[in-house]
C-alpha cells in the first residue's frame, strides 16, 4: 500500500477536483500492473491499472488490487470503477481510505463484498490522507484544506518595517515553495501583498500540467487592472464592494469579481471558504502578509502551516501573524508538527491543526458495511 501511496503522488498536480489515487495489481507478491488517476473526465486509477495489464496481455483474475481510495460506484464524468473491478474478477481488494463522498460512502466496497471479493480497508489510511486532505475536507465539511505559507527569520519575522523582505530565505526554499503552489487548486493572497509587492503568484521553475487559480481578497476592490497577477490567466477577486464598472475592467484581464458578505467591513472569511468548496476547490495555498494570515487563524479557516525559517535574526520587524495579545496560554492557536526538513540553508516546518486532521482521518476510517 505504501508503494501505491507513493505512486499516487505522481498525480499531485493533475487530478483536481478529483482525488489523487493509485492502483497496484499484485499476484503472489509480484507487481503486475499499476495506474494513477488522470485529469478530471479521464480514466481513474483502477481503469489505468487494468489498461496497463491489458497492454501486457495479462489476465488479472484472482489477483490482489491495492487502491489508495475506495473505488467509486457512481456515474460521474466516467463510469463506476467498481464495474471495472468486478469485470476483472480480483480475489482481494485492499483499500487505504473509504471515500466520504456521499455518492460513494461505502457503496463501492459493499458491491465488491456482495460479489464475494475479499475486501480490507484502513490500510495506511493516514499516509493516504496526506495526499488528499483537500478532497476529504471538501467532501466532509464543504470547505477546502487551507495552508498558510510564510518565509521568516529565526525570530519569526517576515520583513523589515520598511517592507524589505527579498530575500530572507534561500533560492532553494523559494524553489521548494513552488511545489506547494503547484499542488494547490488556488493560490490566495491579500490586497496588501498585491499593492506592496505586485506578485505574479504563478507556478514557475517546475513542470506542471496546469496552473492553480490565483485569487486575492480585496474587500474594497482596490486592485489595479495592471497588476502583474492579472496576466490573462483566470483570477478571482473576492470583495464586499459591488462595482460593475471596475468589475468590467478587470474582466478584460480575465479576472472574475466575486462579491461576498462582509464582516467588520472585510470579506467574511468563512463565507469565502464555503464559496470555494462549492466551486470544487480542494486545497488553498495562502501566501499573504500578517494581517490576512492572522485573520484566517482567528476565523478558524487555517488548517496547516508551511513555514520556511532562515538562520537570521531581524529583531524589531514585521511578524508572521497579526494576532491579538492573549490572556492565557490556553487561548493559543495550537498546531502539531508533521514534518521538518532542511532546504538549502533554511528549515521547512510543517504543522497542522490536530482537531481538523483527526476529523478528516475519522471520516476515511473503516465503517460498518453498507
Amino acid at each position: 500500500m505504501r508503494q501505491a501511496i507513493a505512486l499516487s503522488r505522481e498525480s499531485l498536480f493533475l487530478t483536481t477536483p478529483n482525488p489523487r489515487v493509485a492502483c497496484l495489481i499484485v499476484r503472489e507478491g509480484k507487481l503486475l500492473a499499476s495506474g494513477v488517476t488522470q485529469r478530471a473526465g479521464q480514466a481513474h486509477a483502477e481503469v489505468m491499472a487494468l489498461r496497463d495489464a491489458s497492454q501486457q496481455g495479462l489476465d488479472v483474475a484472482g489477483a490482489t488490487f491495492y487502491v489508495t481510495l475506495e473505488p467509486c460506484n457512481h456515474h460521474g464524468r466516467t463510469p463506476p470503477c467498481v464495474d471495472a473491478l468486478l469485470s476483472a474478477r480480483p480475489a482481494r481488494v485492499v483499500v487505504a481510505m473509504q471515500d466520504p463522498n456521499p455518492l460513494v460512502a461505502g457503496k463501492g466496497l459493499a458491491r465488491l463484498r456482495a460479489a464475494g471479493i475479499q475486501v480490507e480497508t484502513g490500510v495506511c489510511a493516514e499516509e493516504a490522507l496526506a495526499v488528499n486532505p483537500g478532497f476529504i475536507a471538501r467532501m466532509t465539511r464543504g470547505t477546502p484544506w487551507v495552508w498558510l505559507k510564510t518565509a521568516a527569520s529565526l525570530d519569526g519575522h517576515t520583513a523589515l518595517h520598511n517592507g524589505a523582505s527579498k530575500w530572507i530565505t534561500s533560492s532553494a526554499a523559494r524553489q521548494d515553495g513552488q511545489h506547494w503552489r503547484a499542488r494547490s487548486c488556488v493560490v490566495l493572497t491579500g490586497i496588501g501583498t498585491v499593492l506592496a509587492d505586485d506578485p505574479q503568484l504563478n507556478v514557475r521553475d517546475i513542470a506542471t500540467p496546469r496552473q492553480p487559480v490565483r485569487a486575492v481578497i480585496d474587500s474594497q476592490l482596490r486592485i489595479s487592472p495592471t497588476a502583474r497577477m492579472l496576466d490573462g490567466e483566470p483570477v478571482w477577486v473576492f470583495t464586499t464592494r459591488n462595482d460593475p464598472d471596475k468589475a468590467a475592467r478587470l474582466a478584460e484581464r480575465n479576472a472574475q469579481v466575486i462579491v461576498l458578505p462582509a464582516h467588520n467591513h472585510r470579506v467574511h472569511l468563512p463565507a469565502l471558504m464555503q464559496w470555494l468548496g462549492q466551486h470544487d476547490i480542494n486545497e488553498v495555498h495562502v501566501e499573504a502578509g500578517p494581517i490576512l494570515n492572522g485573520a484566517l487563524l482567528q476565523a478558524g479557516c487555517a488548517d496547516a502551516l508551511l513555514v520556511y525559517l532562515a538562520p537570521l535574526l531581524l529583531g524589531d520587524a514585521r511578524p508572521m501573524f497579526d494576532l491579538p495579545a492573549l490572556k492565557s496560554l490556553g487561548d493559543a492557536h495550537a498546531f502539531e508538527f508533521t514534518d521538518m526538513a532542511r532546504v538549502g540553508a533554511d528549515l521547512r516546518v510543517c504543522a497542522q491543526n490536530k482537531e481538523n486532521w483527526q476529523a478528516l482521518l475519522a471520516a476515511v476510517q473503516p465503517r460498518p458495511s453498507v
